[in-house]
């Protein structure tokens, strides 16, 4: 059974003082020294403890508590189907409310007091920033952070991480490139978060839009408040907005937009692109406004979405139909969404790699089996974790949504670089969830 920790510490100068200081605990190892892989914290005869920060609460919880729900409940599933290689799996999950002193907090614990083998989609750019150099110092695997950020694959810095999600350029180069066949010579805006999300989002974008760029507006995760930015993009002509935001600033831009009637084509990435929960948030957004009552679809119809995984709404994916019954199974909460699958698919892989690392399991075997893992699914592009690249999944594909719930695929999936290589076509087939081999 997971774990879900309820315990909140508050001490925001620790980060500095966590970051440079040795600890005690499992798997320590001075600063600079070389790591000690060949060591199993969290392991033993019957089960493998693993943990995570999640914002169960605060402004990112709208859309990302689902996360950890889903990867919960294939845990749940995997142990349920005897575990892997003869263990299950124990899933610690902590709150750090998006907020980074706290991230550093409850890694901290989860690395001293749980004494996890390996950390595991840590979620946030800002917040999984604050705690990278740390996990690594101390030999602490950190696979697949929940975020795009380019520095999860910095193999020489961060040998230990492993990035899992298509990374911000690359998508935006994908969305660029789509942007430009498909809407010629229309005046485009951002509206992105103003961290690294934001940063290495016009990165990819600018490759191919930035003649026709109008407008780029910024939001702070903490003011939940578009009112001036919206206003700008209107105010520019922006005839496309791409956002590169979180599920709460996708609902808050669209429901502002609609206030001043503003309404320009939205090109979503998929950190926010997950439409069972953005009609939720909207359908709680409008509540005892001049909106309440309007169908979400009336705001979401026509969005242009990028994604990699499987999607809730299509029915004809055996992963998406896997995950939906797995999560009316052993899930928890509401009906399952595209933010549940992110955190179920990361769950599958996680398992599937712990199955190749053997039962003689160490963080060294661990990291072996993630350098020559054969990737086959259930996400929709190529994946590398391999020596010298830990980059993750390798590109996205495109479809729009349309009011109903269904969604249409308007391009296949696609890769690129982050530099200037081409945007490229990609033949990639996945294996079943039967032939998939993640669990005894």
């Amino acid at each position: 059974m997971r774990e879900h920790g309820s315990r909140v510490l508050w001490a925001p100068a620790l980060a500095l003082v966590m970051l440079a200081a040795a600890c005690s605990g499992a798997g320590e190892v001075g600063q600079g020294a070389d790591v000690d892989l060949d060591v199993a914290p969290g392991v033993t005869d019957d089960a493998v403890v693993i943990g995570t920060h999640q914002p169960l609460t605060g402004p990112a919880a709208p859309g990302y508590l689902a996360v950890s729900q889903g990867a919960g409940a294939v845990f749940d599933h995997v142990n349920a189907e005897g575990g892997v290689n003869g263990r299950r799996i124990d899933y610690r999950v902590e709150d750090d409310g998006y907020d980074p002193s706290r991230t550093i907090d409850v890694t901290r614990q989860l690395v001293i007091e749980d004494e996890i083998f390996a950390m595991v989609g840590g979620l946030g750019t800002p917040t999984h920033g604050g705690v990278i150099d740390y996990l690594n110092d101390e030999g602490v695997p950190d696979v697949f952070p929940a975020s795009g950020a380019l520095a999860w694959n910095n193999t020489e810095e961060h040998p230990l991480t492993y990035g899992w999600q298509t990374d911000y350029t690359k998508e935006a180069k994908i969305q660029g490139e789509y942007i430009t066949e498909n809407f010629p010579g229309q005046d485009v805006g951002y509206l992105f978060q103003n961290d690294d999300v934001g940063e290495d989002s016009q990165a990819g974008l600018d490759q191919y839009l930035s003649d026709e760029v109008v407008a780029r507006e910024h939001y702070e995760s903490d003011i939940p408040d578009l009112g001036a930015q919206m206003a700008e993009l209107e105010n520019s002509g922006a005839e496309v907005v791409v956002c590169s935001c979180i599920p709460a600033f996708v609902a808050l831009g669209m429901l502002e937009a609609a206030r001043i009637g503003y309404e320009p084509q939205w090109v979503i990435s998929s950190i926010g692109g997950d439409t069972a929960t953005l009609q939720a948030l909207l359908t709680e957004f409008t509540e005892d406004t001049d909106a309440e009552g309007v169908p979400a679809d009336a705001f979401l119809d026509g969005a242009i979405v990028t994604s990699y995984m499987p999607r809730v709404e299509d029915e004809d994916d055996e992963w998406g139909r896997f995950f939906v019954e797995v999560y009316e199974e052993y899930g928890h909460g509401g009906p399952p969404t595209n933010t549940h699958m992110f955190g179920m698919t990361q769950a599958v892989m996680f398992a599937q790699v712990l199955k190749s690392a053997g039962r003689d399991l160490t963080r060294q075997s661990l990291v072996d089996a993630l350098e020559t893992q054969e990737w086959r699914g259930p996400g929709h592009t190529p994946f590398s974790s391999s020596e010298g690249d830990h980059g993750g999944h390798q590109g996205v594909y495109v479809v729009r949504y349309q009011s109903g719930g269904a969604i249409e695929m308007v391009q296949e999936a696609r890769v690129t670089d982050r530099e200037g290589g081409p945007v490229e076509e990609v033949d990639f087939e996945r294996l079943s969830p039967e032939d998939l081999p993640f669990h005894d």
